[in-house]
C-alpha cells in the first residue's frame, strides 16, 4: 500500500471533515500536504527540528502553508536543548535529510552506507504534553509519527496526551537503527492501551496505525 493509500484509508477511520492532526517530524510537507488536499478542514500541527527540512516545508507548501502551524521544534522526552544528529549523502543523495534524529545512528551506518550523518546540532526541543497545555489541546485524533528511532522519547513525554489520542501513525524498525530505538512490540508495551489497526508493510522497515481502545 502506497503513501497516499494510507492518507485516505486513515481519515475514512478518523471520519470527522476537522480532525486535529500532529505531523511529528514533517520533514518537506508532503504528508501534510496530501492531508489537506483529502481533507481541507484538517487542523494540521507540524514540527521539525532540521532548519534545512523546515526550509522546504516552507517553499513545498505554497498556498497551503497558511492553513498548517509549523513548528521548528524536536518532540522529545525534555524541554530545551537537545542534540539532532542531521543526515546527508553522497552523490544523487545530496542533501538528504530525511534520516536524522535525535537519537544517534547505529546499524542505519552499516545498513544504509550511502546516507552520512554530519556533526550534530542543538535544537529546541518541548515535550508533547507540555506543548499541548500550552496550546490547549485536549483530544487529537491523529498523530503521524516520522522520527527515526525517537519514538520512546515522543511517548515519555506524552503520556497524558497519548491517552487522548485517537489514533497514531509510525513508521517502526526492529533492527535498532538508531541507538535506544523500539521494536514494535516494545513500542506497544509502553502504549497499553493502544491496539494495531492496520500494518502498512515496506520493503524493509513498516508503518503501523495504532487505535486508542479506549476512545
Amino acid at each position: 500500500m502506497q503513501k497516499v493509500d494510507e492518507h485516505q484509508h486513515i481519515l475514512s477511520r478518523i471520519q470527522k471533515p476537522n480532525p486535529v492532526i500532529l505531523d511529528i517530524g514533517c520533514n518537506d510537507g508532503t504528508d501534510t500536504k496530501q492531508f489537506l488536499k483529502l481533507c481541507p478542514g484538517a487542523q494540521l500541527y507540524c514540527f521539525e527540528p532540521d532548519p534545512r527540512a523546515s526550509a522546504r516545508f516552507k517553499k513545498n507548501m505554497g498556498p497551503y502553508l497558511q492553513k498548517v502551524n509549523l513548528f521548528e521544534i524536536a518532540i522529545s522526552d525534555r524541554n530545551g536543548k537537545v542534540d539532532f544528529h542531521p543526515s546527508n549523502g553522497e552523490g544523487d543523495a545530496q542533501e538528504w535529510d530525511l534520516s536524522g534524529s535525535i537519537r544517534r545512528p547505529k546499524n542505519h551506518l552499516t545498513e544504509y552506507e550511502w546516507v552520512r550523518f554530519d556533526r550534530p546540532i542543538s535544537v529546541e526541543s518541548q515535550r508533547l504534553d507540555d506543548w499541548c497545555s500550552e496550546v490547549g489541546l485536549s483530544i487529537i485524533d491523529l498523530i503521524w509519527m516520522d522520527v527515526q528511532g525517537a519514538e520512546s522519547d515522543v511517548i515519555a513525554g506524552g503520556m497524558q496526551t497519548l491517552s487522548n489520542t485517537r489514533f497514531i501513525y509510525t513508521e517502526y524498525s526492529d533492527r535498532e537503527l538508531y541507538e535506544g530505538q523500539l521494536s514494535l512490540r516494545a513500542i506497544l508495551d509502553l502504549l497499553p492501551f493502544f491496539e494495531v489497526a492496520t500494518h502498512y508493510p515496506r520493503a524493509v522497515e513498516g508503518d503501523v496505525l495504532l487505535k486508542n481502545s479506549k476512545l
